[in-house]
Parts: C-alpha cells; structure tokens; sequence
C-alpha cells in the first residue's frame, strides 16, 4: 500500500462491501460451531499459550483475566484496561456457575469473585495491539471507508487508510464539505441535516474517536469489519513491545490475593479498573488513552 499514490480530492471510492471483499474461508462457520454447548470448556492457544475457552450464549469467549496474567503480565492493568476500551472490547461477566467452571479449569484462582469474557476474535485484537506487528490491512487502491458519528448533529466521511500514516494525519474526507480531518478532529466536526438529531457531546470521552467514529454500512461483511479493526488498532497507544513470556516460566495465573498485593503500590483508580477487568462495569469515562490527544 505505500507504494501506491495517494488518492486526490476527485477520486475517492467509496468501495462497497460487496464489491471491495469477497466471501472467504473467514466467512465460513467454523467446524463444530453449531454442535458447541452452553457452558462447554475448551482450549485455545493464543501465541502459543493454552487459554481456557467458555461457551456463553453459543460463542467461544476466553477469560480476560488469564490472558491478563500470561500473556500480557508484563503490560499493567490500566494499559490493558485503556487498550480495550479503545479498541471497542467490551465484557460479559459469567454467572457464579460459570465462574466455577472456570475455577476447576485452571483459568481463576480459588478466591476470585467475577471475570470478565471476551470472544476468541477480541483476544486476538487484544493481545495483537500489544504483541504483534499492527501493519496496515491489505486493501485495493483508493480504497475509502465509509464512516460517521453521532457527536452533535453527527458527520459522515471517507476513511482514507493510504493517508492514515500517523495518529495526527488528515486521513478524514468529510462528505459535506469535503474538508480532511485527523480521526480526533473528525468527531468535532459536524453538519446540520434536515434529518439530523442532536446528540450531546460525551465531554470526557470525546477524544476517543475509536468509539464514536463507525461503519456506516449497518450490516458490513466480517472482512469490512476485521479490516476497519486493524485500521483503528493502529497508533493505538504508541509501539512498545514487550517479551512474550516462556511455557513453562511461571504459573497459569497468579492468586487474586497476590494481584491485589501488587496493585497496592498504585492510585484507587488503578485498583478500580483491576475490579473492571474481572468483569464489573467499564468505567469509559475514566479513559486515557496514549492516542487520545487534544488537536
């Protein structure tokens, strides 16, 4: 992609799904994924770590938690928190049941009280933003999203991945008045349309454009979807990588009663977003992303 030119102000496409994406193996159910089970234990090996899995409501979800303390134990609990948020991940808690199934598994200490599950497809976002190499996805030339957001009176646009270089970059081609804004700037700006609704501004989480800015396409297909992921996991929150850790090196996951020893050190707020990932209520407003900078 960086070697094709930029696209001008006149030759934006707005690439439907059906035209920028066929179907694929990805599109296909996965073997045995109607046969799957309510509270059904399996095994999923995240970069080359065994993550216990969890049938809720007839999808996979692996616990938040041991991902937590394997493979991202080196990363502390307010970047993974903030990461999540940011990259639109959201956590259904197990039920009491649930969390004891967990707990005979291996996945939870003996003294936990609630975990947060995220699907196979989230944790591979997760753990990739952290991990792994967030290259741009490979997308025909002059390929444009088509997004908007509901700030204010609301905006819509063309997402130009070729021009999405840096956090800052006028990537944005409003569709009003054919302007370019940075993502950040993007969900300021907004027209009044005769059909237009008013949506007050979330003041403390407005900078987050990850959250506001969408797919206008209601229904897109999965590889529109996977590859506007890996759009926004980009410059989310800076390059720093860490060591994966060694099978074998340390345990599965460490005691609650340890987690919260550690933890000791940090601010109450810290402590709040430890309770969040185990599953309580995301506090959004409390975000503070690296990327989230005031244009």
């Amino acid at each position: 992609m960086a070697s094709s030119p930029l696209p001008g102000p006149n030759d934006i496409l707005l690439a439907s799904p059906s035209s920028a994406f066929q179907p694929d193996a990805l599109n296909q159910p996965r073997p045995g994924h109607a046969n799957l089970k309510p509270n059904q234990v399996g095994q999923v090996i995240l970069y080359g770590i065994p993550i216990v899995s969890l049938v809720i409501d007839g999808q996979e979800r692996l616990c938040l938690a041991q991902i937590s303390n394997t493979l991202l134990k080196n990363f502390s609990y307010n970047e993974i928190h903030n990461r999540r948020v940011a990259l639109g991940i959201t956590c259904v808690q197990c039920t009491p049941v649930q969390l004891e199934i967990l707990r005979r598994a291996g996945a939870m200490p003996i003294s936990s009280r609630r975990c947060g599950m995220i699907t196979k497809r989230e944790a591979e976002r997760l753990c990739k933003s952290f991990l792994g190499e967030n290259r741009p996805p490979k997308l025909p030339d002059n390929f444009a999203f088509d997004v908007s957001h509901e700030c204010a009176w609301g905006c819509r646009g063309s997402f130009i991945p070729a021009r999405y270089n840096s956090s800052r970059a006028k990537c944005i081609k409003c569709s009003y008045c054919n302007m370019y804004f940075s993502p950040n700037k993007f969900i300021f700006h907004s027209h009044r349309t005769p059909d237009a609704k008013y949506t007050q501004p979330d003041a403390a989480n407005f900078n987050s454009w990850r959250r506001h800015l969408k797919l206008t396409d209601k229904s897109p297909q999965d590889e529109l979807v996977f590859a506007w992921e890996d759009v926004k996991a980009m410059f989310n929150g800076g390059s720093r990588k860490r060591a994966l850790p060694q099978p074998g090196a340390h345990p599965a996951c460490h005691p609650l009663s340890s987690i919260r020893t550690r933890s000791i050190a940090f601010s109450s707020q810290t402590l709040m977003l430890l309770e969040e990932i185990f599953g309580e209520k995301d506090q959004e407003d409390c975000v503070v992303n690296e990327d989230n900078i005031w244009l």
